[in-house]
């Protein structure tokens, strides 16, 4: 992965259509909730049926950054935050968690015998792009852009 796909890249933010920003409990519930919530809103905004591709998609990246927030960058009593961006033609995932100084790992390949660690090579092939922000001393978003594009016959 390079280096401009880790972080956001200097250019004009798109405006996005629908904006949505929730907290939820840093747990499995929290994580849950927030993948369920997540597919409910992509198919409101775009009208796209729950079992289309981009759906999938958004269910499979919202699960695996909510899960890694909640295993990987919580505090005790911290909630996590998910933010869903509808922007011309993507759906962008934002999850906030409250650990900056644990960035996403670099992407080595994984021992075939490890029965975790790939939740995030998952989003990288699944998003169009994906990255991490730290804009203060106490927070992290780590991110993925999901193309909208109706699935194929």
């Amino acid at each position: 992965m390079t280096r401009h796909q880790l972080t956001e890249e200097a250019k004009p933010p798109l405006v996005p259509i629908r904006q949505l920003s929730l907290r939820f409990s840093s747990t499995r519930r929290g994580a849950r909730l927030a993948r369920q919530l997540a597919v409910q809103q992509i198919t409101e905004w775009t009208g796209l049926p729950y079992d289309s591709d981009p759906a999938r998609t958004v269910a499979l990246v919202t699960a695996e950054l909510a899960s890694n927030a909640v295993r990987h960058g919580s505090l005790p009593g911290r909630d996590f935050r998910l933010t869903l961006l509808l922007l011309p033609g993507l759906l962008r995932v934002e999850v906030t968690d409250t650990r900056p100084e644990r960035l996403p790992p670099p992407m080595p390949p994984q021992p075939a015998d490890e029965t975790s660690g790939r939740g995030l090579l998952l989003v990288q092939a699944c998003a169009g792009r994906w990255g991490y922000a730290v804009r203060d001393a106490y927070t992290k978003t780590v991110w993925a852009e999901v193309p909208l594009r109706p699935s194929g016959p």
